[in-house]
């Protein structure tokens, strides 16, 4: 027996259950919602969500998400040139925006070492990094990564590599704890790590 009275109804309930955190009764909800709605937001709707997905680029400086070949951030002449924070992924690049605590530009490696889970140095931006600060007047590089052993294993290793005496590497201050995610740290404490970071040693 047919679960739902609509082949159509079915089809849209499955497609939004595979989204993360979306369970088959929240679909459901979402589905029958967009029925309610206007056809016309509806039409707004699904057609920012394929432009989305045609449009969308990745910075060439930075691999930040864009709408431009470069990013409004890089672009933006009155960001600190000389400064570069390197996060994991772009929602860090959005969590420590909203902190208001950061001017600099920002690199966006896509990810963290972890062997486990077969990611290795080359699958993320690391070589463009280092491309960039013999390229860049880049005087301090932030390691903003996340507080895990995969987080400190990708510091490590980017420390090695970009050692040396023109350029200063810090890392966030440890009012983030042990474990988080930057984007679910809240925006004080997120800012205050950022104000407050410490010479990285790469112990």
């Amino acid at each position: 027996m047919a679960e739902y009275s609509s082949l159509l109804l079915e089809n849209a309930i499955n497609e939004l259950s595979r989204l993360p955190g979306i369970g088959k009764k929240t679909a459901l909800r979402l589905a029958l919602h967009l029925l309610r709605e206007d056809v016309s937001r509806t039409e707004s709707l699904a057609r920012s969500l394929q432009q989305l997905r045609e449009k969308i680029m990745f910075c060439e400086r930075c691999h930040n998400i864009s709408d431009t070949a470069i990013c409004s951030i890089c672009s933006n002449h009155r960001r600190d040139e000389n400064l570069l924070c390197v996060v994991e992924d772009i929602r860090d690049v959005m969590a420590i925006e909203r902190t208001a605590s950061y001017n600099g530009l920002y690199h966006v490696l896509g990810g963290v070492i972890n062997p486990v889970e077969g990611i290795a140095p080359g699958d993320l931006t690391i070589n463009q990094l280092v491309a960039r600060l013999e390229n860049e007047d880049i005087r301090e590089v932030v390691l903003a990564l996340p507080p895990t052993i995969e987080g400190d294993t990708t510091g490590y290793y980017i420390y090695r590599l970009i050692r040396q005496e023109k350029i200063k590497v810090t890392a966030i201050a440890k009012g983030v704890a042990i474990g988080d995610a930057l984007e679910f740290t809240d925006e004080v404490t997120l800012g205050r790590s950022i104000q407050n970071r410490i010479p990285f040693d790469g112990r």
